[in-house]
């Protein structure tokens, strides 16, 4: 039986979450979910959006799936993801962007990774006020976490059957920090010689994700960059309902639903819960479950394949729990 721990999160988090729960439920992997709360619903309680509580009990369990939380525009705390992320060291984040034969999309056959930097660059959050009229951020890159980043994204593309790497910058202007990035992503892609390798600056690969997006195959990415691309990535399959996400470090990984909490829909059994469920499917994966974490991906596929099972985001009437149940009666069936 192994400890996971699972953090409901916001507006739509804890409905989801339920329904991620089923489904790994359903693949027969002996799980202790052990609950811990982060986001706006826990501050009147601990007076605060993440508990420390809650960061060590990640810490020491090793693994966690969390739902999405609240993150106030402009004002109020800071995000909870990004806390998380640097009180755990959890430098990568990946999302793997795949098609889904049923859910609606411009787009067949997408089959690509997004290898972001967790913790560096305009996240480092290093900002204040300059004077009264002015506001200034600071863009932080070190050679060792770039290195860090770039070794991760050449393993797995090594140990994945990956063909490409491409790295993404804007070194052209920013020529000091995105231009460190380049440089170790270049002096990288020489230890790697069996590995296709190219670098793309980033408003250019922008318009060819979105004109030809088969040519891509690992992209690596700075912080800011990574996270604006893998949401424009995630709209190639079917939009951010679909899109799993892992943060990873050393010794702790997370899982999480790369979309909001979507308040507005909350407690209406209306929620998409896909990208949770796959986010536990890579879950699975990372804690050797892989015949499970194989079935959960083909039970979405199955139960989504030609539109029979899909929730008001692409078109269906399909609720949250319905969509689970399906889900999870397909995985038990397939295990």
């Amino acid at each position: 039986m192994r400890d996971v721990i699972i953090i409901p999160g916001d507006g739509i988090g804890p409905e989801v979450a339920a329904a991620a729960r089923l489904v790994l439920g359903a693949s027969g992997v002996g799980i202790n979910w052990i609950e811990k709360l982060a986001g706006a619903a826990c501050i009147e309680k601990y007076h605060t959006p993440l508990p420390q509580e809650t960061i060590d009990a990640v810490r020491s369990a090793g693994v966690a799936l969390k739902g999405p939380v609240t993150t106030p525009v402009g004002s109020g705390f800071r995000s909870v993801n990004v806390a998380l992320r640097q009180e755990l060291e959890l430098y990568v984040n990946l999302r793997p962007v795949r098609s889904i034969p049923g859910i609606p999309s411009r787009y067949e056959g997408i089959d690509l990774v997004i290898v972001r930097e967790n913790m560096e660059d305009l996240y480092a959050g290093v900002e204040h006020m300059v004077g009264e009229d002015a506001a200034e951020s600071i863009k932080i890159f070190t050679r060792g976490g770039c290195r860090r980043i770039l070794r991760y994204a050449f393993e797995y593309a090594a140990s994945h059957g990956r063909k490409k790497v491409t790295a993404v910058h804007k070194a052209n202007i920013m020529k000091l920090t995105d231009g460190m990035f380049l440089a170790e992503a270049r002096k990288m892609a020489a230890e790697y010689p069996a590995l296709i390798y190219e670098d793309k600056i980033v408003d250019a690969l922008c318009m060819e994700l979105v004109t030809a997006p088969e040519k891509f195959d690992v992209l690596v990415l700075p912080n800011l960059y990574g996270d604006i691309v893998s949401d424009l990535a995630a709209g190639l399959v079917g939009g951010l309902g679909v899109a799993p996400g892992a943060n990873l470090g050393d010794k702790t990984a997370i899982f999480e639903a790369v979309h909001g909490s979507a308040p507005t829909i909350a407690g209406k059994n209306v929620a998409n819960p896909t990208s949770l469920i796959l986010s536990g499917a890579m879950l699975l994966r990372h804690i050797g479950e892989e015949r499970a974490a194989r079935a959960v991906e083909e039970a979405v596929a199955a139960v989504a394949g030609g539109g029979k099972a899909l929730t008001a985001e692409h078109g269906g009437k399909t609720g949250t729990r319905e969509l689970a149940a399906a889900v999870a009666a397909k995985v038990k069936e397939l295990i």
